[in-house]
């Protein structure tokens, strides 16, 4: 098995300042919840935070681990979230067939597949690699210290703001209804047919890493920890069946799956409505469901309330590994870059019905047919983006050839 050199990063203390501050903010957090919402929204906020300590420990990134599949053929991450998946199904399909878990009523994320889904997915695939994350890769990294994504979160935003303004449009061109596997086919079936196909994606990224480098390539992104569980870094594996246990835990307290960037456009409307926009008036917000969560506190809508916890998770793991360090100065390329991968992670989400995390991973688990088109779209778009990479003077990872 091959092993990729790779920086040889010093071994810092654990950093106590931010420790500190985000664990304060999580204990205050999951008490005013509690008292002013309930308790479960109390339990999303810490499920947030876990998250996001997952996240961070196991560096559990969609956009790196396709842009290296893309550029080199490693596949490691690739296949780490087809196991995320195909365990996923498992918990999942058997839930929403009978409706509720533990005696709470539940059901998917199930959206329509169409061309705003092939659109939007391509364009997010794009904005990943630009952007430098996904949704929860932003989140993370931001929770991190990664100074360079608050820009890329900041324009994640106002895209996806932007978007609702725009929603109309792209949901009346052409588009299926939506479409559950678990109903149209069943249980068994539906478990059979998609773990048939992670096994063929994983199989198809064993054949190509073979084929570019020999034999199977072993990731070491940071040295290790004497205490590598609680302060990192955590096998690939690891992180993903944390995601899933956490996306399940999401399911059974809130009634549905786990996804990021429906608050992205919430917060932004309400920015734009404190500055006189009238966001209330688009047709997207006047839906019963969005005008409500418009109206209402952040604390009441749950999407928020675990994308706040998965940054402070994250915060709490790169101070636990003595990795948090904001670096406050940004070439200018890479800060345009920030620029144009947020706003198009932003459009893309929207049109999409969901990002890597409620079009992919909580679609798929959900049993959506639009899962597997936003998969198939984001990955051109990714293709698409790690071409562009370069021209911002941003790094395309390649192994270098070794000696025979």
């Amino acid at each position: 098995m091959i092993h990729p050199a790779s920086p040889v990063l010093p071994r810092h203390a654990i950093n106590p300042a931010p420790l500190g501050v985000a664990l304060v903010m999580i204990v205050l957090g999951a008490w005013y919840l509690a008292n002013s919402v309930g308790w479960r929204q109390s339990a999303l906020f810490v499920v947030g935070a876990l998250l996001g300590l997952a996240l961070y420990h196991a560096a559990f990134g969609f956009t790196s681990a396709w842009r290296v599949f893309i550029a080199d053929g490693r596949g490691a991450g690739l296949r780490a979230q087809m196991l995320m998946l195909a365990v996923g199904v498992a918990l999942f399909f058997p839930a929403l067939s009978a409706g509720t878990l533990f005696g709470t009523p539940v059901s998917g994320l199930v959206s329509p597949a169409g061309t705003s889904v092939i659109v939007g997915a391509f364009i997010f695939g794009i904005g990943m690699q630009l952007g430098g994350g996904c949704a929860s890769g932003t989140l993370y990294t931001v929770g991190g210290g990664s100074t360079r994504m608050i820009v890329t979160l900041l324009f994640f935003i106002i895209g996806s703001v932007i978007a609702t303004a725009y929603m109309p449009f792209w949901s009346s061109l052409p588009q299926l209804e939506p479409i559950s596997m678990v109903k149209s086919l069943g249980v068994a079936p539906a478990l059979a047919l998609n773990w048939a196909v992670f096994a063929l994606i994983a199989i198809i990224t064993i054949v190509v890493e073979k084929r570019r480098h020999g034999q199977l390539v072993a990731s070491h992104l940071q040295p290790a920890h004497s205490s590598p569980w609680l302060h990192g870094p955590w096998p690939l594996v690891a992180g993903a069946l944390a995601l899933v246990v956490l996306n399940f835990a999401t399911l059974a307290l809130s009634g549905k799956p786990w996804g990021v960037t429906s608050a992205f456009a919430l917060w932004g409307a309400k920015a734009a409505s404190s500055i006189g926009i009238d966001t209330a008036s688009w047709a997207y917000w006047s839906t019963k469901a969005n005008a409500a969560a418009l109206a209402a506190p952040i604390s009441q809508d749950r999407t928020s309330v675990m994308d706040i916890g998965i940054v402070l998770g994250a915060m709490a793991a790169a101070a636990l590994a003595g990795r948090y360090a904001p670096v406050w100065r940004l070439p200018l390329r890479s800060l345009l870059a920030a620029v144009a991968g947020g706003l198009l992670l932003g459009f893309g989400a929207r049109l999409a019905y969901g990002c890597n995390i409620g079009a992919y991973f909580s679609g798929i688990v959900s049993g959506s047919l639009h899962g597997w088109l936003w998969l198939v779209a984001a990955f051109f778009g990714n293709v698409a983006g790690t071409r562009l990479r370069p021209l911002f003077g941003l790094e395309v990872e390649r192994l270098k050839p070794t000696a025979c």
